[in-house]
């Protein structure tokens, strides 16, 4: 008698959904192409690897610039997404124990917005979701497939419940920052990275008390800090500090007498501590910024220091961007003009911002701490500086040169 060998029971074929748009990460960028491809009738899904509470409470940037408040208007959310208070056009420092106001030549600044991140991520979430858009959070093991083949990409994650699902696409928008999923499924040689490394890091610092003014920058031989309101009971603060630093050597106690030294006068109060982080200072690009049917958004492209606070402003405009390019592939005959130059158009504007970023930053920190790049450097930072504050052609440059990248 022979033995028949069993039959393995063959699984049930994976399923697979299908959208016009995958976007990967419910960031700024992410969130906000969403929006724009929900009012205009491009179907896309948006994948978060974290949960809804994690994402609506990241604290990172917290200054929309004048661009991006105008590109808000004319995608009609700016009265649904944008909150926080007018930026005012004068930049106010501590130099040497004394407050200097740097008033902007009349330009128009004031459409910008101090809005904390958190704020105008929460406000996406609900107009995405309020208007019937698919946002998963949750969503783990995510990869990329098929991105630069012939057939339509997909992309596959597990889901809360430990699924494995797959959505199938036409594009995917990698908006999953620095060390998110979607850079790394680019071949290493089909990509360049380009970056510059300041040489010092910042101590990022939330705290739970009012801001003794919307906005300051000390000068100090110890190195810079910031100090910037984040509504009407909360600052965020910034303490130069060399790379080599570690959190446990800032304690509160530490963090407040560093900034009363460095701003020359006593803070108002010495609140709770909510949270801090050390940022090492870099600049990054990696071109170009797609490749097969993978575009790149934001800090998944690019990466420009704090000092410039122009990183959420750039991922908007790449937001933008890609939107208006996949619009039109839509609505005329699958046109891949716009897509085609998505990345070029992209870059230029991230080279402007990158050169900004690095004078500014190099600029200002020169002009209070020698020891990173000597004497000399500091001397010419200081003469920079003055003329800033002395020369009404040189502080329209500045606002030209800032109303440039808007």
């Amino acid at each position: 008698m022979t033995t028949q060998p069993a039959e393995v029971p063959r699984s049930a074929p994976e399923a697979h959904e299908r959208t016009t748009v995958v976007i990967v990460g419910a960031g700024v960028a992410g969130l906000t192409l969403g929006n724009f491809l929900l009012r205009s009738g491009i179907d896309c899904v948006i994948l978060e690897k974290r949960s809804r509470a994690y994402v609506e409470q990241r604290q990172r940037a917290g200054v929309i610039d004048t661009r991006a408040a105008r590109m808000f208007r004319e995608w009609g959310l700016e009265d649904r997404v944008i909150g926080g208070v007018p930026v005012e056009p004068v930049l106010n420092f501590r130099i040497d124990g004394e407050t200097r106001p740097l008033t902007l030549a009349p330009d128009d600044h004031d459409d910008g917005r101090f809005c904390p991140q958190r704020v105008l991520v929460r406000n996406l979430i609900d107009v995405f979701t309020g208007d019937g858009g698919d946002l998963r959070f949750d969503a783990d093991d995510l990869s990329l497939h098929n991105i630069a083949d012939e057939m339509l990409p997909h992309v596959r994650y597990r889901d809360g419940a430990g699924s494995t699902k797959v959505i199938d696409c036409e594009f995917v928008a990698g908006c999953d920052g620095d060390r998110g999923a979607s850079r790394a499924a680019i071949p290493g040689e089909s990509l360049t990275r380009h970056s510059y490394e300041y040489g010092y890091a910042w101590l990022t610092v939330m705290a739970e008390v009012p801001a003794n003014h919307q906005s300051m920058m000390a000068l100090h031989p110890r190195g810079f800090a910031g100090q910037f309101a984040r509504g009407p009971h909360a600052s965020r603060f910034y303490l130069q500090c060399p790379l080599d630093s570690s959190l446990p050597q800032w304690t509160d106690e530490r963090i407040w007498d560093e900034l009363e030294t460095r701003f020359g006068e006593p803070m108002a109060t010495r609140g709770r501590i909510a949270g801090t982080q050390l940022v090492p200072l870099r600049s990054v690009v990696y071109s170009p910024m797609s490749h097969g049917r993978l575009y790149l958004l934001g800090d998944a492209a690019h990466i420009v220091p704090p000092m410039s606070a122009k990183g959420m402003n750039l991922a908007l405009y790449d937001a933008e961007v890609f939107a208006k390019a996949v619009i039109h592939h839509q609505v005329n005959d699958q046109d891949s003009a716009l897509l085609d130059a998505y990345s070029s158009m992209c870059l230029r504007h991230v080279w402007n911002y990158q050169a900004f970023a690095a004078w500014w930053t190099e600029l200002i920190h020169n002009a209070g701490d020698s020891s990173h790049q000597g004497e000399f450097r500091h001397q010419v930072a200081r003469a920079d500086l003055a003329r800033l504050f002395a020369s009404g052609s040189a502080n329209r440059l500045l606002s030209e040169f800032i109303a440039g990248l808007n």
